[in-house]
């Protein structure tokens, strides 16, 4: 059953009837208030005055609760005041939902309707599509979007023959109110040469008072899912604004316009990449001078070559990495520091164990690793690269 909010959704004040009174709750003979329900929030607003704080459908009736105890009671004559910015904005976020339905239609491939919800800040659609949905199609979402506000398309509604809204190839079904469908009929929303949907919701009448759209981010909520989000009115002016501020910031720090960002970007990239190149190699360079004094600080133990030291510039997994390749090659049990004591690994190419050995360090200055026996690590210890080294030493 369509409520009368979705079917006269511009009427903000209507005259009811009490039918019941229960406690807060209070069903009235009619009601213009929209019940929460496909994914769309319950109305606000009073009733005789007092504040509407929920409106449910419970049992095929429209149910008010009420932030106090009502001062009326079973047959009065009350008057019910729907919250008007509110409901305007609801009116035109779901608008907005379908018209980027239809916005969908024309870029996604295998398109389908998996979700769609409102909440003050923005409002979200759940797509299944087999179409990648990158950064440039958000952008040719929003402009196709609001295309479609701009164009001042009209939006209709009209209940149909359930079987003959679910016949028609062109009507777009939320795979949950497909499934729920349990009346005769369906309330089928149409965006003139744009969009056709199965929805119960409030809308407005003409695409143009749906304001600006921003598109604001994707994710992906489940399995076969991608959810768009966006912002209707003064919350997508805002965003609007704010990403053209960011937007000429950048430019003006990139000493560029707006319009070359993506150019100075790419240059910018090119640029650092060199410089990691550059500092990569002069790093190599440093490490590789580091391990040729080590290497002549070889020391034989029970036995067995010892190299121990300490290496600058390198991340737990290169020391790691590094203490490997040199046990059995530079010496039978390596040790390696790395700058500030922030990691030690150990490498060993004979009976001396090297998680033993990291072990040895955590015990004493705290942190944790492991590993096995040819080769470990370990990190966050609370020790000076002397103290840790003296260990081994």
């Amino acid at each position: 059953m369509t409520a009368p909010a979705a079917a006269d959704p511009y009427v903000r004040e209507f005259d009811a009837t009490v039918e019941t009174v229960l406690d807060r709750a209070v069903v009235l003979d009619t009601s213009y208030f929209y019940p929460e329900g496909g994914g769309q929030p319950p109305d606000r607003g009073a009733i005789e005055g007092v504040e509407v704080v929920d409106v449910q459908r419970r049992d095929g009736r429209i149910v008010h609760d009420l932030a106090d105890s009502p001062p009326f009671e079973a047959g009065d004559e009350v008057i019910g005041a729907v919250d008007a910015p509110f409901r305007t904005y609801c009116m035109r976020a779901h608008t907005a939902s379908h018209a980027l339905y239809g916005a969908g239609r024309r870029l996604l491939d295998d398109l389908g309707y998996g979700g769609f919800g409102i909440t003050e800040e923005k409002v979200r659609v759940d797509f299944t599509t087999s179409t990648e949905i990158d950064d440039g199609t958000l952008v040719e979402l929003e402009r196709l979007v609001n295309r479609a506000v701009w164009d001042s398309r009209p939006v209709t509604w009209e209940t149909l023959p359930r079987d003959e809204a679910l016949d028609r190839p062109d009507v777009a079904f939320n795979t949950k109110t497909e499934e729920g469908i349990d009346g005769e009929t369906v309330r089928v929303v149409t965006i003139e040469n744009w969009d056709v949907a199965a929805c119960g919701g409030t809308h407005v009448r003409n695409t143009r008072e749906i304001g600006p759209v921003a598109v604001l981010d994707r994710s992906n909520p489940g399995e076969g899912l991608t959810r768009v989000e966006f912002a209707v009115g003064p919350e997508a002016i805002q965003r609007r604004a704010t990403d053209h501020e960011s937007a000429r910031t950048a430019a003006r720090s990139l000493d560029t316009r707006i319009s070359e960002l993506p150019t100075a970007v790419e240059r910018l990239q090119s640029e650092r990449d060199a410089l990691e190149r550059e500092v990569a190699g002069l790093r190599d360079q440093v490490v590789e001078a580091r391990l040729s004094d080590l290497r002549d600080q070889v020391v034989e133990r029970d036995g067995r070559e010892w190299l121990v030291g300490d290496v600058p510039s390198l991340d737990a997994n290169d020391l790691s990495d590094l203490a490997r390749s040199l046990s059995g090659t530079a010496a039978d049990v390596v040790v390696l520091v790395g700058a500030d004591a922030e990691y030690l690994a150990a490498g060993s190419d004979c009976d001396v164990d090297a998680e033993a050995l990291v072990t040895r360090a955590t015990d004493a200055f705290g942190g944790g690793g492991g590993g096995n026996a040819d080769i470990a690590q370990a990190g966050g210890l609370d020790a000076s690269v002397e103290a840790v080294l003296d260990l081994y030493r």
